[in-house]
Order: C-alpha cells, then structure tokens, then sequence
C-alpha cells in the first residue's frame, strides 16, 4: 500500500476528506520524524515504537569496484512493532 491508497483508506474508515486526511497523515509522519531526530522514541502502545540505533562504522564492498571502502558510523529509524500489531498479522 502506498500513501495515496492510506489516505484513501483512513478517509473511508473515518467518513472524513482525504484532504484532511493527507494533512493528519503528513502532520504525523513530520511529528515523528522530529521526535526522532531529537533522540527521542516515539512509543504508540498495541502498535509499536520509533526509535532511533547508532549504527557502528563498517568496511564494506563497493559493488562496481570491488574496491574496499569504510562506511561512517550512522543513526538510522527503527520501528518495532507492538503485541497487537503482531498478533493481528499473525
């Protein structure tokens, strides 16, 4: 699914606009990216929880190359789901 097809959905399931939709679908995602880019998890209990990991640096293999290269050190998104979400997959 992608975002056009969320939006659509979400409209359908809360009887609203799918402009409003849209703007309460990137108000979210903008709100948590900045939570995690502050360092802190953004935690939604039963379905799950934004956080950020520190990557160590690494040596890696350049694919068009085979030259081998040092990849730096990173912070990276995580997200792991909730117990109802798992169990709702399952």
């Amino acid at each position: 699914m992608n975002k056009a097809k969320l939006i659509e959905q979400m409209s359908k399931a809360a009887k609203l606009p799918k402009a409003t939709c849209k703007k309460v679908l990137e108000s979210f995602i903008k709100s948590v990216g900045a939570s995690l880019k502050g360092g802190k998890s953004v935690v939604l209990t039963g379905f799950g929880t934004f956080s950020i990991m520190k990557r160590k640096s690494r040596v890696g293999i350049n694919p068009a190359t085979g030259k081998k290269m040092q990849i730096p050190a990173k912070k990276v998104a995580k997200f792991k789901p909730g117990k109802a979400l798992r169990d709702s997959v399952a």
